[in-house]
């Protein structure tokens, strides 16, 4: 998966970001963390969908240019101020990024 225009909804992107990798790695499946869907490798979430939006476990530079990009942040599924360090959530306007974030994602959980 490479940087490309996406069209459908985020839920849609989701799905494909989600077979693409599983394709590609039979350790991948998709399943639920805090009540959203996600996708899951070796039994570790490392991307998920929130609200229309996708979230990524990343490091690194991944870390720095996704929470860099106009209207990131820290991943705060709970909503009072305790953001999870290591998620960034992406909205959708930057959806031509997320399988590449979801690659990024990838590559550090499964290791």
């Amino acid at each position: 998966m490479s940087q490309m225009k996406q069209t459908g909804t985020p839920e849609e992107l989701f799905t494909k970001i989600s077979q693409a990798l599983s394709a590609k790695n039979e350790s991948v499946e998709q399943g639920k963390m805090f009540g959203m869907a996600c996708i899951k490798v070796n039994r570790k979430a490392f991307v998920g969908i929130f609200h229309g939006e996708m979230v990524f476990k990343l490091t690194g530079e991944a870390h720095t240019k996704a929470l860099g990009l106009s209207g990131s942040k820290l991943f705060d599924p709970s909503g009072i101020g305790r953001p999870m360090k290591e998620w960034v959530q992406v909205p959708f306007p930057h959806s031509e990024e997320w399988p590449t974030f979801a690659e990024n994602a990838l590559e550090y959980v499964g290791k």
